[in-house]
């Protein structure tokens, strides 16, 4: 057995079962103990997006800090992994994807509050948060290996993994093959715009991101919307195939092989965490530089985060596929969903979707290179952010070339690895989550009976 094998069978195993329940059943607690937070305060929830006033300490608007979180959840994941999900397990994969992005919400939540709540200021002035602060902090100093553990994990998946290499080969990759430039043409545009950027910190990254990510986001939508009217009438069956998927077998169909119970469960959950990072630790970095001074607040902002990126972004991928027939076909990933443009639109339907894949990598990019910041800030600090910043420029510009599937497998298991300390805070911190959401509850009672 040769080092990838080896690497394809540990990754197997970090993104199983163990995993995936861990993942959900933390989901299931907190939902249980905030008392369905996730339906009964999402109206407020989404009105908070636009409302909060965004006052107290720290680097950004509670807008910018979910746009840069979102700048890195809403990627790739969202386009090629819903396809990857509806290929491997079948329609009901987006059943299985929603239950995760349901009880995600609680822990999106929960992740939001935590990081304000345990926040500090760096030597430049700055806010550093996120887990590695929450679990040093928050559980204490014996719990500081942990923290280290995952500060250190999310660096190499910046470095080289989903914030990174996927992302770039599949800028430069999607841009040749629908506008023909060259790869090294499109590498040197990016490495260029990026630069630009992430050497600005966290308050150019969060401008680019407020302005790209609505932007990206209401196009797409826009399209699959279209989509999905053309053909309404196909709708409610298409629903009603996802739903029966979910608890039955999939039959063989065109270029289908057919999937068990089983395949659309695991590809379902699995994809829909990956997309929307419920769990991983990854958001609350970003949650944690939000002008707030109630950490139940961005916990509310944070949670709408997974709402919009799987409810509703996935959700239009998944019903696109299926409505337009594309899953029973050959095409796979990325090919899967432009075939479903594309059949409805033809070659202008196929460079939307470029375009769209192309400004939902780049910002992924974006994200990562502020998390990975926060995370040398925490264990080297200040010094350590500029030659992480040239470190990561580095590795866009030299992304495009390297086909080393070894170091993303690797990257893929550290980014897997990264959810265990965080999601050991989380249950438990979850008495402290209670206590603080109780408090902000109370304070909004007393506002509205003045």
């Amino acid at each position: 057995m040769d080092l990838l094998q080896i690497l394809n069978e540990i990754d197997n195993f970090v993104w199983g079962p163990p995993l995936i329940t861990l993942l959900i059943g933390t989901g299931i607690l907190l939902t249980i103990r905030l008392g369905l937070i996730q339906v009964f305060r999402l109206p407020l929830a989404l009105k908070l997006i636009f409302t909060s006033q965004s006052k107290g300490s720290g680097d950004v608007k509670s807008f910018s800090a979910l746009c840069l979180a979102l700048a890195a959840t809403v990627g790739t994941g969202n386009i090629v992994g819903v396809a990857t999900a509806i290929k491997a397990g079948g329609p009901g994969a987006l059943f299985w994807m929603w239950l995760a992005a349901f009880f995600g919400m609680a822990t999106k939540y929960a992740e939001g509050l935590l990081a304000v709540k345990y926040r500090v200021t760096d030597a430049n002035g700055q806010i550093a948060g996120g887990p590695m602060y929450y679990i040093e902090k928050g559980l204490g100093e014996k719990f500081r290996p942990l923290a280290i553990f995952f500060a250190f994990s999310c660096i190499l998946v910046a470095l080289l993994g989903i914030g990174t290499f996927p992302q770039v080969n599949a800028i430069v990759s999607s841009v040749e093959l629908s506008f023909g430039l060259p790869i090294i043409a499109t590498s040197l545009i990016l490495t260029g715009v990026v630069a630009a950027v992430t050497l600005g910190g966290i308050q150019s990254i969060a401008k680019v991101s407020s302005k790209i990510v609505p932007a990206m986001a209401l196009i797409y939508i826009a399209v699959c919307t279209s989509i999905l009217a053309l053909n309404f009438d196909k709708l409610p069956d298409a629903i009603s195939l996802v739903v029966s998927s979910a608890f039955s077998a999939t039959a063989a169909t065109g270029g289908f092989l057919g999937a068990t119970v089983m395949m659309a469960m695991r590809n379902g959950i699995a994809r829909g965490v990956f997309s929307n990072e419920s769990g991983l630790g990854s958001a609350p970095i970003a949650a944690a530089a939000a002008k707030t001074k109630w950490p139940a607040e961005q916990g509310l902002i944070s949670m709408t985060g997974t709402f919009i990126d799987t409810i509703i972004i996935c959700s239009m991928t998944g019903l696109t596929l299926i409505l337009t027939g594309v899953w029973t076909g050959d095409a796979a990933g990325a090919a899967m969903t432009s075939d479903a443009f594309s059949s409805i639109y033809g070659m202008l339907g196929s460079q939307v979707l470029t375009l769209c894949l192309v400004l939902f990598a780049f910002t992924t990019i974006l994200g990562w290179n502020y998390y990975g910041e926060r995370s040398c800030v925490y264990l080297w600090g200040v010094k350590s952010i500029k030659p992480f910043r040239y470190i990561f420029i580095l590795m866009i510009l030299s992304g495009a070339f390297l086909k080393l599937d070894a170091i993303w497998i690797l990257a893929d298991i550290v980014n897997g690895l990264m959810a265990l300390p965080n999601l050991i805070a989380l249950i438990c911190l979850s008495g402290i989550i209670v206590s603080e959401t109780k408090k902000y509850m109370q304070h909004l009672k007393s506002q509205k009976n003045k």
